[in-house]
């Protein structure tokens, strides 16, 4: 299951979407009304949990965690940075 097949699956598991078809890579989690700000609490958990990865307070911007694409992009950059021993806190693009 690629990152972004596993992200579609958590958020069609755990939040409200009348048509999973319709939930596209780039589809706005929460400016959409998909997830709000309690939710996007539950989808970071997931993301550090899954992916052990750290999300730091700057990081968790609508840039790196507003859609599927986003967030997949965002935990590229982080496996990335860390293979690299870079830094662990990844900037928003």
């Amino acid at each position: 299951m690629t990152v972004e097949q596993r992200l579609r699956q958590f958020v069609i598991e755990n939040f409200y979407v009348s048509e999973p078809a319709e939930l596209h890579d780039d589809t706005l989690l929460v400016s959409g009304g998909y997830v709000d700000s309690t939710g996007m609490l539950e989808v970071i958990g997931f993301l550090e949990q899954e992916f052990d990865v750290r999300i730091a307070d700057q990081e968790m911007t609508p840039e790196n965690l507003d859609s599927i694409s986003r967030m997949a992009a965002f935990l590229a950059r982080k496996r990335r940075e860390a293979a690299a021993g870079g830094p662990t806190v990844a900037a928003a693009p």
